[in-house]
């Protein structure tokens, strides 16, 4: 067979002229004075959101503004699990959607986005576990969502490189399992939304940081950034992890915290884990399909907004997932990372309107951003577009800390090590 012409002879003229001859994805076009909708933070929520109101809705006068690159924040600064195996029922529905939406979204987008059901495990340890474990397959079962308790011999079977000998550090009683849950490819997730939406007329405006808003009779006229003004009849807060400081420069208080999750990739090595392992040591871990293991599941024990990896990071989480599964000692770390998180305090999503009049907020997802972003995309479009919520959204209000109706989700996010 004849080699393709364009083989290393395009990828060395494109390199030389430094791609300027590629064919972008997205227009970057300059911003128009006033948009129906602004969209404040590029990332996975906020590019879903542009789409979904497009497509679902016909309102293209949109503009997703980021004051940096797009996708450049936490949805590239994440771990890629996808799972809907929540407890409270609240919970299940949204990211039950979302989880149905992640196996139809390439073809959706016409963009691979390398979504891989391989399974969730999640492993239990003790007699606690154990009745937690009971408790979440229970409620996943009675709201018609698949997941299956196994023995440590079916956990063997799944990832042959759990230990699960009697002596070991941690011995496995068995795990709960949701086939339907895995993993995606980060980026490509921001690539397809982004392409798709400016197919549809969506504007991406990147390194156009918000640094104030125009506020009238308690309405909201517009936004200020470091290109001018751009007015707007509604605009929507999405950029995760730094939402409490827009909500501040708006004049309201968003009941968020910002912590540093922090995750870390190994050298490529041949495939040998088919699933993702969680545990709530606490660690998880998957395998790329570079081969790279990819570790997760600590965050820092105080406020920040640093996208740095630490060294007592590396030490607990490395000394945990050996413990479990001891043929990773051998492997060496390639790289580190974080990614700001809000969180709100029963560590459940905050999506809805806010004090000031055509102002929406997305925020506080925890670890739960990355696996929720067609549904909270599909979702929040509908609240913005209608000026109503989505009956998805209804229990995720900002007026339940003040009913008191929390959904709290400690132990069911992953995240509750950090926060309990």
């Amino acid at each position: 067979m004849p080699r393709p012409r364009y083989s290393i002879f395009s990828l060395a003229r494109n390199a030389l002229a430094y791609h300027q001859n590629w064919t972008e994805a997205w227009r970057s076009p300059a911003p128009k004075p006033h948009y129906k909708v602004i969209i404040v933070g590029a990332g996975g929520h906020g590019l879903s959101t542009a789409y979904y109101l497009a497509k679902e809705h016909g309102i293209t006068d949109v503009a997703v503004l980021d004051k940096g690159w797009l996708g450049g924040g936490n949805v590239a600064r994440n771990t890629t699990i996808v799972r809907s195996d929540y407890l409270f029922g609240e919970s299940i529905a949204l990211y039950d959607k979302s989880l149905s939406m992640w196996h139809d979204l390439s073809r959706e987008l016409n963009f691979n986005t390398m979504f891989s059901p391989r399974g969730i495990v999640k492993l239990i340890h003790n007699r606690d576990g154990q009745r937690e474990a009971e408790r979440r397959f229970n409620a996943l079962r009675l709201a018609g969502v698949d997941s299956e308790m196994l023995t440590p011999l079916q956990v063997k079977r799944l990832a042959p490189m759990v230990d699960i000998s009697p002596g070991a550090a941690h011995p496995v009683l068995g795990a709960t399992l949701q086939r339907r849950g895995g993993i995606a490819r980060h980026d490509a997730v921001a690539w397809g939304y982004a392409r798709a939406a400016d197919a549809l007329g969506v504007d991406m405006i990147q390194h156009c940081e918000v640094t104030g808003f125009r506020i009238e009779g308690g309405r909201v006229k517009g936004v200020e950034t470091v290109q001018g003004f751009i007015g707007a009849d509604a605009v929507a807060l999405v950029p995760a992890g730094h939402v409490g400081v827009l909500a501040a420069k708006a004049g309201f208080r968003l009941p968020i915290e910002s912590v540093t999750m922090q995750a870390m990739v190994s050298e490529p090595v041949k495939p040998c884990l088919d699933t993702v392992v969680m545990s709530p040591i606490p660690f998880s871990l998957s395998q790329s399909d570079k081969g790279e293991f990819v570790f997760g599941m600590s965050t820092e024990p105080y406020n920040s907004y640093s996208q740095r990896g630490t060294l007592p990071h590396i030490e607990e989480i490395s000394a945990n997932a050996v413990s479990v599964l001891p043929g990773l000692s051998r492997l060496r770390m390639l790289r580190k990372w974080g990614g700001v998180l809000d969180v709100s305090r029963d560590v459940s999503p905050i999506m809805g309107r806010t004090p000031v009049e055509g102002m929406y907020v997305n925020c506080g997802w925890g670890t739960g951003g990355f696996k929720s972003i067609p549904g909270s995309g599909w979702a929040f479009s509908h609240m913005i577009a209608q000026d109503r919520p989505h009956d998805l959204m209804l229990p995720f209000g900002l007026d339940r800390f003040a009913a008191g109706a929390l959904i709290d989700e400690h132990a069911a996010s992953g995240s509750f090590e950090a926060f309990k």
